[in-house]
């Protein structure tokens, strides 16, 4: 009897957060445009919705700024997030704990106090259901930003973002767009075992209406997350909860980064290194050591896992004529294994070494630390890879 009376008591609870959702939903119908009204196509053909200005949906990088401030990677989750909303009223925020208690990582710290409740939505343990709401507000006008605690969590939801999200505009002949931003943090975190260590950029970046962005620093993240806010179709942005405390330089004035532009984050002459969100810490700690040695590496930070910046990879391939792949995922059917395609078709000729992969082990994250140790990609690794490459010992 218990058990029953629990189970009408989360039924109605989850009633009362859907009729909430759909009466958010109607009131802002009432302002928004239609999301299956012809649309004005901007430069570089970014569709544009009717209520916001074209020139606000081109996605460049501000060089106008002159001042620097020093910020944390969790407070630029919630500078994009919040500048965003203050722009556009139809942008709200929903995930667990994401209102009162300002967000499991606390990326969304004051948001609440700012937005109301609202637009600030704390939501009950149902990925699936949240995920559904919030996909449904997209295609009638709304711009959702939905945060899962973990990318783990994700796989409860990944019905509505693969066969909804990412497929609707498809299905509706373009006529039904879905502007909604799926957030959280992705991979590894320390000794949360296998369950709640996986890293799934190449499983959505392998679903067509996807775009997918990983950044690795608060610059990257909140640029290419404004432009992920601003984007008209679906568009999963993965953090890490190892970098939320991360700190660097963001301009104090407005910027956002283009989606699918990769970023040479060292330059080199003797090696090309790719990689992409947390795991490229490794690959710059390799390339200090390898440099005491006189070995000169490049890194690009690919930031964005679909589309991917090919160009930029092989033009740097061209001139070092070397290529490490450095990612923290299982091997099948990863980033780098697409990267390592790509460069054999269209710069196999310049090559002077095969390419090498440095991947996680093909096995669920253990939880021993001795053991996840092994699992994950370690600095020693990037080296001999290097050292490989080059032919060198």
């Amino acid at each position: 009897m218990h058990n029953k009376s629990k189970e009408i008591f989360i039924r109605y609870a989850f009633l009362l957060f859907l009729r909430r959702i759909r009466k958010r939903a109607s009131q802002a119908l009432k302002i928004a445009p239609k999301a299956y009204q012809p649309k004005v196509v901007g430069k570089r053909g970014i569709e544009n919705s009717a209520n916001v200005p074209i020139a606000s949906y081109i996605c460049r990088p501000d060089t106008s700024f002159e001042t620097m401030k020093t910020i944390q990677f969790r407070e630029a989750v919630c500078e994009a997030m919040s500048e965003e909303m203050r722009r556009d009223e139809n942008i709200f925020l929903m995930g667990e704990e994401v209102a009162e208690y300002n967000g499991a990582y606390k990326a969304s710290k004051g948001m609440l106090d700012e937005f109301g409740a609202k637009r600030v939505i704390d939501t009950p343990i149902a990925e699936l259901g949240f995920a559904g709401i919030s996909t449904g507000a997209a295609m009638n006008g709304l711009r959702p930003i939905v945060e899962f605690m973990t990318f783990n969590f994700s796989m409860v939801a990944i019905d509505q973002i693969i066969n909804n999200a990412a497929k609707m505009k498809q299905m509706s002949g373009g006529q039904i767009n879905v502007p909604i931003v799926f957030r959280g943090p992705t991979a590894s975190a320390g000794q949360l075992a296998a369950t709640h260590s996986q890293a799934f950029e190449s499983w959505y970046a392998n679903c067509p209406g996807l775009k997918v962005i990983v950044p690795s620093n608060p610059y990257d993240c909140k640029g290419l997350l404004k432009s992920a806010i601003r984007d008209n179709d679906p568009v999963i942005f993965m953090e890490s909860e190892q970098m939320y405390g991360d700190k660097g330089e963001v301009p104090e004035g407005e910027y956002t980064l283009p989606i699918g532009v990769a970023d040479i984050k060292r330059k080199g002459t003797d090696v090309t290194i790719v990689s992409f969100g947390k795991i490229i810490k490794v690959a710059y700690e390799a390339a200090d050591k390898l440099a005491e040695e006189g070995i000169s590496c490049e890194i690009i930070d690919l930031r964005t896992v679909r589309p991917i910046d090919y160009d930029t990879v092989i033009e740097s391939v061209k001139k070092t004529n070397r290529l490490v792949c450095l990612e923290e995922a299982w091997p099948l059917g990863s980033i780098s294994t697409e990267i390592t395609y790509k460069v054999q078709q269209e710069a196999f000729d310049f090559l002077d070494a095969p390419i090498k992969r440095i991947t996680t082990t093909d096995t669920p994250a253990p939880y021993s630390p001795t053991l996840l140790e092994a699992f994950l990609p370690q600095v020693g690794q990037v080296i001999e890879a290097v050292k490989s490459v080059m032919y060198v010992k």
